[in-house]
């Protein structure tokens, strides 16, 4: 299925060995919504035609159904597996530290009466098992912190339906996230499979192919890793206010960099960022010109490929998790500037627990009001492109381990091996019949 705001890129199978069938739209109410909800009514008006396909697909080839994947936002389709009789498995796309966080508060809220209410606009913090630090509320995702709009419930409705798959899936390596794999051992959750670092290397269809060339033919003529890469994320973009602090940050820095810079969809209205039609407008005056000869400003970026590039020093991201694992991927030190979903506790752990980031601004949302101010954003590019920081030598280390867990031998090939194995154990010895 595909959802009515969504781009483009990365719809269809990497694989012509992976059969891909998209379901036609149905059309759900168009009242307000925060995007969490809107997704979760989405998919839950597909789960009609979800059975309708899985039951057209056995029909047809007489194949024999062993289960369901679905991914973290699907989990409605759960209830498709138990029609079919079979087991459903969850390919969770964030950290394991994120899943264990879910479940945790889950169970305080369910069985302790935990409020989330106590964490909104406070300095508390939680003890979390996933975690190696306490986890203040500054960084809990706003989703969870939304009682009016429904997202509380969203976040409680999922994980709940996350403790009824027969496994889980995780785009992460235990080599990572040792304390969060742990951590699943003491608790009452389906088993956890470690299978990362899983990438998508395609550029992807986000923008012109003349303006990817033109953007890897300046990052060919900088130095070695001397470009700040700065990138937000397919959602992520600025109010003007904040864009001139930006700019001021890095002029002051004197750092080359390539900043990826988005305009906002329109306001009130859920959709991606896109290209300006002229960045002079949202620019200080006289900006492009004076870091002509050290920066380049360009719309949309093609990510995976900037992150190969030699010359690339350092990426200021939203801390994405597949952002992370790209950066990690390429060895490319972090500053975390997380803006909305679990970006802000995973730029938590990042910064705080696994020592790979500097920060520049952990707990910030775009909806807040704040304005992380030039100087802010000037101290943290000069910690990110110190050659001798702690957390550049770190991403070295994890960008080597990273290239041998998924190979035989690897932790990850291991994990995958042993969730192949577990899904062929569980394959009902009799189907039942579809209502």
């Amino acid at each position: 299925m595909k959802f009515p705001f969504e781009s483009n890129a990365g719809m269809t199978s990497d694989s012509d060995s992976i059969p891909c069938d998209t379901l036609p739209s149905v059309e759900i109410s168009s009242g307000p919504m925060s995007p969490g909800v809107f997704l979760t009514e989405f998919v839950k008006a597909h789960t009609p035609l979800v059975r309708d396909a899985v039951h057209e697909l056995t029909r047809a080839n007489s194949v024999r159904l062993a289960g369901f994947v679905v991914d973290m936002f699907c989990s409605p389709i759960v209830d498709v597996a138990n029609e079919f009789g079979v087991p459903s498995y969850l390919f969770f796309t964030s950290s394991a530290a994120f899943l264990g966080f879910l479940f945790h508060l889950q169970f305080l809220h369910d069985y302790e009466g935990l409020d989330f209410d106590d964490f909104k606009d406070s300095d508390a913090e939680l003890e979390v098992p996933s975690f190696v630090n306490s986890v203040p509320g500054k960084v809990f995702p706003s989703m969870m912190l939304d009682k009016e709009g429904g997202g509380a419930e969203v976040s409680l409705y999922h994980t709940r339906r996350f403790r009824q798959v027969k496994g889980i899936m995780v785009n992460t390596f235990v080599e990572l996230e040792s304390h969060a794999i742990q951590s699943f051992s003491g608790c009452k959750a389906p088993p956890v499979y470690p299978v990362g670092p899983m990438l998508n290397f395609q550029v992807g269809s986000g923008g012109a192919q003349q303006d990817a060339n033109a953007i890897m033919s300046w990052l060919d003529d900088q130095p070695p890793s001397s470009v700040v890469f700065l990138c937000f994320g397919s959602r992520g973009s600025f109010g003007v206010d904040q864009i001139k602090e930006i700019a001021h940050g890095l002029e002051h820095s004197g750092h080359r960099f390539l900043w990826s810079l988005r305009q906002p969809p329109p306001k009130g209205r859920m959709g991606f960022p896109s290209d300006y039609a002229n960045v002079k407008e949202v620019l200080p005056e006289g900006f492009l010109h004076r870091t002509a000869g050290i920066g380049k400003v360009i719309g949309w970026a093609p990510q995976v490929a900037v992150l190969a590039h030699p010359a690339i020093g350092g990426f200021v991201s939203h801390c994405g998790w597949n952002s992370i694992l790209e950066s990690i991927w390429y060895g490319i030190p972090i500053a975390a500037w997380s803006m909305y979903a679990e970006q802000q506790i995973n730029a938590f752990q990042m910064v705080k627990d696994l020592g790979s980031a500097v920060e520049i601004k952990i707990d910030y949302s775009k909806d807040g009001g704040y304005i992380v101010g030039a100087r802010e954003i000037e101290n943290g590019l000069n910690n990110l492109m110190n050659m001798n920081n702690d957390v550049r030598k770190k991403m070295k280390e994890m960008q080597k381990i990273s290239r041998t867990v998924m190979v035989d031998g690897g932790s990850s090939y291991f994990s995958l091996g042993q969730f192949i194995e577990d899904v062929s154990a569980n394959i009902p010895c009799k189907q039942q019949s579809e209502t």
